[in-house]
C-alpha cells in the first residue's frame, strides 16, 4: 500500500467509524486531559460515563485543584490506577499557578503523569498540531498496513511512517480515524499487538497487588476510616500489607491513630 492509499483509506474509514465521544465534542486542553489519563489501560465505553460524572464534579482544572483528593479519588472509583487520579489532581493544582494552558510538548511534559503519548495527544485533539505519538490502536493500524509480515517492529519504523503519512492540515481528524480505525480493526480480529518490539502484556488483576490496592481504596472510599486488622480481614493478609505499604508511598492513603483514611490534602 502506497502512502497516498492509506492516507485516502484512513480519511474514508474516519468517516464511516466515528465514534462520539464528549472530549471530541468539547476539545478544551482539560477535557482532553482527563480523558487521556482515564483512558490509560481502560475501555471506551467505561471511560465515557466516568468522564461524564467526573466532570459535572469538576468542570474546570480550578474546581479540580480545589477538591480534597479524597473527593477525586472517590470520583475516580471504576477506573483502577488511582495513582492517575492523584496525577491528574497534582496536575489541576499546577495548571491554575499558570495563566494558560501549556500548548508545546516540552511545557506539557512538566506535568505529573503526562508523558509523551498524552503530551502529543492534547496538542493534536485540543491544538490541533500534527504532533507525532504512538499508541497502541496508531501500531495496530500501521504494523497492519505497513508491517504485517514482521514481528519485530520497532515504534521507530512506525513513527517515520506516520511522519509520513500525517494529515498536516487536520491533524486532529487524521489521529481521530487512526484510533477509530485501530479499534475496529481489533474488534474484527486483528491481534498484531505481540508483532510490535515494544509489547508488554498486561498481568492478570486477579490476585495482584494491584487488584488489592483497588479493593482498598475503594473500601475507604465507602467506609472514610477502616482500620488495618480490619481491611485485613475484608482481604486477607495474602498481598494487604505490600498494597498498603505502596497505597502510603504514593500518598494516596494516610494513617491517623489505628486507622487509615483516603488522602485529603
Amino acid at each position: 500500500m502506497t502512502n497516498q492509499e492509506f492516507s485516502e483509506l484512513l480519511i474514508q474509514k474516519g468517516i464511516q467509524l466515528y465514534r462520539n465521544m464528549p472530549w471530541r465534542e468539547d476539545t478544551r486542553p482539560y477535557f482532553v486531559l482527563v480523558s487521556e489519563l482515564m483512558l490509560q489501560q481502560t475501555q471506551v465505553s467505561r471511560v465515557i460515563p466516568k468522564f461524564q460524572n467526573f466532570i459535572v464534579k469538576f468542570p474546570t482544572e480550578q474546581v479540580l485543584a480545589r477538591a480534597q483528593l479524597a473527593d477525586v479519588l472517590k470520583a475516580w472509583q471504576g477506573l483502577g490506577y488511582n495513582r492517575r487520579a492523584k496525577f491528574l489532581h497534582e496536575t489541576a493544582k499546577q495548571l491554575i499557578e499558570q495563566e494558560s494552558f501549556p500548548s508545546t510538548e516540552k511545557e506539557l511534559l512538566k506535568l505529573p503523569g503526562v508523558g509523551k503519548n498524552t503530551a502529543g495527544a492534547i496538542l493534536a485533539y485540543s491544538f490541533n498540531q500534527p504532533s507525532l505519538f504512538i499508541e497502541t490502536n496508531i501500531r495496530t493500524v500501521y504494523i497492519h498496513h505497513f508491517f504485517n509480515d514482521r514481528v519485530d517492529v520497532d515504534d521507530k519504523e512506525i513513527l517515520e511512517k506516520l511522519t509520513e503519512t500525517i494529515d498536516h492540515e487536520h491533524p486532529r481528524e487524521f489521529y481521530w480515524s487512526l484510533m477509530d480505525y485501530g479499534s475496529w480493526l481489533k474488534a474484527n480480529g486483528v491481534r498484531n499487538s505481540s508483532s510490535s518490539k515494544h509489547y508488554k502484556k498486561q498481568p492478570p488483576l486477579k490476585g495482584s497487588v494491584r487488584e488489592v490496592r483497588g479493593h482498598i481504596v475503594r473500601a475507604l472510599a465507602n467506609d472514610e476510616t477502616l482500620s488495618y486488622t480490619s481491611i485485613e480481614k475484608l482481604f486477607g493478609a495474602g498481598r494487604t500489607k505490600e498494597a498498603f505499604e505502596g497505597l502510603l508511598r504514593d500518598c494516596i492513603i494516610t494513617k491517623k491513630g489505628a486507622s487509615y483514611h483516603l488522602t485529603k490534602a
